[in-house]
């Protein structure tokens, strides 16, 4: 390479300048060197050279690791950053530049300062994965041939370097999916390592073992060898018990005990890299017991009663919490396996639980640090689940392991626990409320999960009302923010046993609470209203089994409450922190999205909202709290104008403009959305459609507006509505041939046809057969084609209902010309290889009710299927609607206010973001038919009574038995008959 290594130097030091003129041509410099031949080898030669400087060498370290990244197999790197197709991959680093590299890897990384090294190490694992080892059979004998010589020099900085290069390296065998290519890499992996591992191992103990009273500087290192052998262990073992390590159990088990059970010098003991050790150790038990059980057992008996001594013992060093955990995970394996008398006695479960459960239940200061300082890594550890390797919650793991099979031993000690705690916070409740939050965790992360037999730990009722109501009835939300915090969680854990009474009492408290100026108290008061509302209880209809599930609250129930809760929940986005508080926006959804919204409120509502969408249009930074804005916003117009047509325009004069900021600033994450909306305003309006509608309704016909893949569901969504409101502008301006140009770009590609359909099937519903006739020819010829090439279930579901739709509007005769009129018979074609047997696999009430009527209407009208020469298909026809009609209809309109979870979205991509709120609500086009099964019933008499005893011998033929029971059982529920 032409570029001298003082040139390079000179390079990455202004990369290092905080002047961004020198620092950015240095940048520019690097990328356009980064595709020519030798420029990796001139990097590590740079890395290497120890007259350098050890920040360039530094940096340099680090490009060079990202420049094998990405050109080391950039085909492999590309595709793992989901570049798109389009874009080039990097030119590959020469074979002969790469041997080079591998040759000097290894004895660089060895000889690198302690700020390089890990940086080598890591471009050592970002070769050898993709090279190692079938393209790199040195690297093994190299690292093992390294490692002994650094071994017997004692020198575990070299020690460490490879064994850190070496986990890197194994490491696949815990994450890769186990095949026969992964299991001949790792038997090689062990020939070649296994024993040079325990070598080293063993050798390391007994350096420990000489110097155990030694200072924390000379242990350091050997505790950290150590923990890295015990990461290899790890990996080694992980897809199933190697013959080596069986062979050589007793070694490492020995070992392992030890270094659980030897207490060392109190310098030592508050080193972090002794716990981090011990930490690994539990882990590789963990593994053999989920792994090795049965080859383990004669060592457990030691293993547990030594882990649960060093749990016993306190600690203070930096890994201590990650012991804890791990040791726990441990105990609670023991205590849910064959092993679980370890458990047994009741000395012993009393220590485990006052001596571990307890202790590490009790809130600490980083608990309460972590409250104050970051709210949201709170709340995501305390309510959303991501708390399984806290303190805490591993500690309430092992007693419900313990309580498996010795549950009531495990709920005396925990309910006296609870008792016992309560007793010391109510002696002096100021300075011993961490005695209350305790035992609110306890019941809380004790309590059985839905669907098990298991009982409560208290009577749920009387610890709400002893413990819990009066810390929500305080009139000082400010006051004891974290124990707020823990009533409001008991109160959303157990939201369906607390009685609708006593919610309805606690309610005003709830909204109280939205004003503390905790994060954590405010966001909990929102997410426990916001569960509150999807809360249902399971009736039985009188006379019937059937059961239905109903909203326990309801609009009549929040109304009275509805302008203080709206009030404070806008207010608490302003507090700091929380102007996109995902939980306050999620509760103002459901609050609007069940209540019955006033004309006064509703103005409100929609000021603020509009006010939020305007600030955040700024940055959108936050998808979750983005998309229940919008929720939020088509809630309100669906609960609000429809029952009240006066606010449309207050509506209009809020959103307009922070909409078309949107469009025009190219807001690009909103643009679904806005449609969404647009499309809501619409169908609310009363036709003629203002100009702005109009102007809109130019740009949604634009084949510009339809470039964005994301945004075509929600322009169908808006084209529907025009569709809808103002069909006779279609007449205009050619708009009608643009909509059927646009649907019928949509058919041919899979993952837009279904929307395609949408758009013909609103045209079909709202435009007579003399405006869209002349375009059925064109229609149908996109279809066939695409049907030609695409078989599959959805399209031609999509393809019977749009013909159901045009039969059921226009007539049986106008469907079956305007197909044959493309080719003579084609109808016959398509009916029997795709309607018939398709007609059975419709799916959704009117979907369901539309298709078996049209084919009611087919088989009793259509000269086609009445011709004698067609009896067969007729009866199949028939077979098929009655296997349709006798599927149990799970489609019911559901009851008002029966809210779903809207679960979160968790970040924008070129899919769709759908507006529950702002769905499109569908129409019957047969509101005149009242049971489609009855409908069949009847024609089919009709049509019998006209050729006595034809139809009974082609149902006899062609119907399959069971079918013709069901059809005889319709008959005599509607009181008719088929001669």
């Amino acid at each position: 390479m032409d570029i001298s290594p003082e040139t390079l130097a000179s390079w990455f030091l202004q990369s290092l300048s905080p002047d961004p003129h020198p620092r950015r041509a240095a940048e520019a410099s690097l990328a356009a060197a980064a595709d020519r031949p030798g420029f990796a080898l001139a990097l590590l030669q740079l890395v290497a050279a120890p007259a350098v400087d050890d920040q360039i060498r530094l940096a340099a370290a680090v490009h060079f690791k990202n420049h094998l990244r990405s050109h080391w197999a950039p085909s492999t790197a590309v595709a793992a950053e989901e570049a798109p197709s389009s874009a080039p991959s990097p030119p590959p680093i020469p074979a002969p530049e790469k041997e080079q590299i591998k040759s000097l890897l290894v004895s660089l990384m060895l000889a690198a300062p302690p700020r390089v090294q890990p940086q080598l190490s890591e471009a050592l694992a970002v070769v050898s994965a993709h090279d190692f080892p079938q393209s790199w059979p040195s690297l093994l004998p190299e690292l093992v041939a390294s490692l002994r010589n650094a071994a017997t020099a004692n020198d575990y900085r070299a020690v460490n370097g490879l064994f850190g290069a070496a986990a890197s390296l194994f490491a696949k065998f815990r994450i890769s999916f186990d095949n026969n290519a992964l299991r001949l890499d790792l038997k090689y992996c062990l020939d070649g390592f296994a024993a040079p591992l325990l070598e080293v191992f063993l050798k390391t103990s007994r350096f420990i073992a000489a110097n155990v009273a030694g200072p924390p500087e000379t242990l350091r290192p050997l505790f950290e060898s150590q923990r890295l052998c015990c990461e290899i262990f790890h990996s080694l073992n992980s897809i199933e018990l190697p013959e080596f390590f069986e062979e050589h159990m007793r070694e490492w088990m020995t070992e392992f005990l030890a270094y659980l059970g030897t207490a060392y010098s109190p310098a030592v003991e508050s080193e972090g890299t002794l716990d981090a050790l011990r930490a690994s150790v539990c882990e590789n038990l963990q593994l053999y017991m989920e792994k090795n059980e049965e080859e383990f057992k004669d060592y457990l008996n030691d293993f547990a009663s030594t882990v649960w001594k060093l749990l016993m013992t306190p600690g203070s060093s930096p890994s201590r919490d990650q012991l804890t955990v791990t040791a726990i995970k441990f105990l609670t394996t023991v205590s849910t396996s064959v092993h679980h008398s370890l458990f047994s006695s009741p000395e012993v479960l009393q220590r485990i639980c006052s001596s571990i459960v307890f202790p590490n239940i009790r809130l600490r200061d980083e608990d309460e640090e972590l409250f104050e300082m970051n709210y949201i890594e709170y709340i995501r550890r305390d309510i959303e689940g991501s708390d399984i390797d806290t303190r805490r919650r591993i500690a309430c793991e092992l007693l419900k392991g313990i309580a498996l099979n010795y549950k009531e031993q495990v709920t005396a000690l925990v309910s006296l626990q609870i008792q016992e705690m309560l007793k010391v916070y109510a002696a002096n409740p100021s300075e011993n409320w961490k005695e209350k939050d305790s035992a609110i965790y306890l019941v809380v992360a004790l309590s059985p999960k839905a669907g098990s037999s298991s009982g409560y730990l208290v009577d749920v009722e009387s610890f709400f009302a002893s413990v819990i109501v009066p810390e929500l009835q305080e009139q000082d939300v400010n006051a004891a923010p974290m124990l707020k915090a823990g009533a409001l969680k008991f109160f959303t854990v157990f939201r369906d046993q607390i009685p609708k009474q006593a919610v309805m009492t606690l309610l005003p408290h709830l909204a109280r609470f939205l004003m503390s100026e905790s994060n954590v108290v405010h966001s909990y008061a929102a997410n426990c209203i916001e569960k509150l509302l999807l809360v249902k209880d399971r009736i039985t209809v009188i006379g019937s089994n059937v059961a239905t599930l109903t909203p326990r609250y309801g609009a009549l129930d929040i109304n009275p409450f509805l302008p203080q809760l709206m009030t404070n929940l806008f207010n608490a986005l302003q507090f700091s922190e929380s102007q996109e508080n995902a939980y306050i926006m999620k509760c103002i959804m459901r609050v609007l999205g069940v209540g019955n919204v006033n004309s006064e409120v509703a103005a409100h509502c929609i000021s603020r909202l509009a006010f939020v969408l305007s600030e955040i249009c700024k940055n959108p930074r936050n998808p979750t709290f983005n998309h229940y804005l919008f929720e939020s916003i088509a809630a309100l117009i669906g609960r609000s104008c429809e029952n009240d047509q006066a606010l449309i325009p207050v509506f209009e004069a809020s959103l307009f403009p922070v909409l078309q900021k949107i469009l025009v600033d190219d807001v690009t994450e909103f643009w679904p959305y806005a449609f969404q909306i647009f499309a809501q305003l619409v169908e609310m309006s009363k036709p003629p459609l203002s100009n702005s509608y109009m102007l809109l309704f130019h740009v949604l016909l634009s084949p510009e507006s339809w470039k964005r893949p994301g945004n075509v569901p929600a322009l169908v969504r808006l084209l529907q509505a025009y569709l809808q409101k103002v069909p006779n502008e279609l007449k205009n301006e050619g708009r009608l041939h643009q909509v059927i140009q646009i649907s019928m770009s949509l058919l041919p590609a899979s993952k837009t046809e279904e929307l395609g359909f949408y758009v013909l099937n609103t045209v079909v519903e709202n435009l007579s057969f003399d405006i869209v006739g002349p375009y059925f020819k064109d229609i149908w010829s996109t279809i066939f084609t695409r049907l030609q090439s695409r078989r599959a279930a959805k399209f031609v579901n999509s393809l019977v209902i749009f013909m159901s739709l045009i039969l059921v509007k226009h007539g049986p005769s106008i469907l079956v010309d305007s197909v044959d009129a493309l080719q003579k018979g084609l109808f016959m074609q398509i009916l029997q290889p795709f309607w018939i047997p398709n007609l059975k696999l419709i799916s959704g009430a009117i979907e369901m009710k539309l298709a078996s009527v049209a084919a009611t209407r087919l088989i009793c009208e259509s000269p086609v299927l009445l011709d004698p020469s067609s009896s067969e298909l007729w009866g199949k026809m028939l077979d098929s609607i009655i296997t349709l009609l006798a599927q149990p209809n799970e489609y019911k309109g559901e009851q008002e206010n029966n809210e779903p979870d809207i679960h979160e979205t968790l970040g924008y991509s070129a899919a769709f973001a759908r507006l529950h709120y702002g769905g499109k609500k569908e129409e019957d086009p047969l509101k005149e038919i009242r049971d489609p099964k009855e409908f069949l019933v009847t024609s089919l008499s009709r049509l019998s009574a006209r050729s006595p005893g034809r139809y009974r011998m082609v149902i006899e033929k062609c119907v399959d038995p069971a079918n013709q029971a069901a059809l005889l059982q319709l008959c005599t529920t509607f009181n008719c008959a088929i001669v």
